[in-house]
């Protein structure tokens, strides 16, 4: 039972590092379009979810003040972040940064675990892992990256883990034996 359930989280992680592939490599080829394009598609979904929330408020026979509350600030949000790329950009970055890094330090973990049950691969995942974390922290710290650099780190991320998590899916049935 366990064992399956890490296998399908780890499909689960394969498919969302194979969406950081696309998108790093949107960013690569026309990074300022992608920026562009991600602002206006985050912005009409906050406007669409204040506009439901709106109607649901203006529809339901008991008004509840936070249908109305989160529908301005939903649809207020939106039109910001159509409006405000740049700052964005910035929160963006600082998300997928800290988010890299925990990836990595997860990835870190489980070699560790490998390494206990004396896998031959607990040095690629620890190397693969510390690759991921050097990716993120590079993100945080470097204000002035150019988006066709975090594109590419974004895809070289999604590589590595996508790596890990088939070293992982291949190495669970000795571990569950042990």
């Amino acid at each position: 039972m366990v064992e399956k359930f890490l296998k399908r989280s780890s499909w689960t992680d394969i498919v969302i590092s194979l969406i950081f592939v696309l998108f790093g490599a949107l960013l690569i080829a026309k990074p300022n379009e992608t920026l562009g394009a991600i602002s206006i598609i985050l912005g009409i979904v906050f406007i669409a979810m204040g506009v439901l929330k709106l109607v649901e408020y203006y529809t339901s026979e008991t008004k509840e003040d936070y249908l109305l509350t989160i529908a301005l600030i939903a649809v207020i949000f939106g039109v910001i972040v159509i409006f405000a790329s740049d700052a964005i950009l910035s929160l963006f970055r600082i998300i997928l940064g800290i988010w890299i890094i925990a990836a990595g330090v997860m990835d870190f973990q489980t070699a560790l675990v490998w390494k206990q049950v004396k896998s031959p691969y607990w040095t690629a995942s620890v190397l693969f892992s510390l690759l991921m974390m050097l990716a993120g922290i590079i993100i945080l710290i470097n204000k002035d990256i150019v988006l066709t650099t975090m594109g590419i780190i974004i895809v070289i991320y999604g590589i590595l883990d996508i790596i890990d998590r088939i070293i992982f899916m291949k190495k669970i049935d000795n571990y569950m034996k042990d």
